[in-house]
């Protein structure tokens, strides 16, 4: 049997603790969630995971011309699939939707009409994710269960009303944080 080498104070130690404080920055990066990153660093996928699907987003809004206050209604963008709450066509949305917003850090700083849950928002005001969203739940399931997602709220298409009608569908929920959300 060999005998296995001790660790002495001169020759072990000071090895150890000049290693302690890159291994506690790495363990410190590793708990830390991707989403309390500033929104510049997150990766694409991150950037993808961000998204709650809750659809508030893709609900079409007025602007008041006199106010500029943005109003939501409950008329859903024309790729929106009210059953999943997905876009139809994410990958060529901007090419087949001309008014269509593409999300950047730029953006999500300077829009006035992001929902108050929307976690591009709340990352972008140092806040943190609210219970029921995927990342923190664990489940896309929680999305609905806190009556954030739209499932169910999406009275038409934007295909199957006129222009001048949208101001019968305009509906204050979409900007508002629902008690059982909070």
């Amino acid at each position: 049997m060999a005998r296995t080498p001790r660790a002495t104070p001169d020759t072990r130690l000071p090895h150890v603790a000049q290693d302690l404080p890159q291994v506690a920055k790495v363990e410190a990066e590793a708990e830390t969630p991707f989403w309390r990153k500033k929104l510049e660093d997150l990766t694409p996928s991150q950037w993808e995971q961000l998204c709650d699907g809750c659809g508030r987003c893709c609900l079409v809004k007025l602007e008041d011309e006199d106010t500029g206050k943005i109003h939501f209604t409950n008329v859903a963008c024309t790729l929106f699939d009210a059953t999943t709450c997905q876009c139809a066509n994410y990958a060529q949305r901007s090419e087949k939707v001309s008014d269509c917003v593409t999300l950047t850090p730029e953006a999500v700083r300077s829009i006035k009409w992001l929902p108050p849950t929307c976690a591009y928002r709340l990352v972008a005001e140092e806040r943190d994710l609210y219970w029921w969203h995927p990342l923190v739940s664990g489940s896309p399931d929680t999305v609905r269960a806190a009556g954030i997602s739209v499932h169910g709220r999406v009275a038409a298409s934007e295909d199957d009303v006129p222009f001048e009608q949208y101001p019968e569908f305009i509906v204050p929920w979409p900007g508002r944080i629902p008690k059982r959300a909070r």
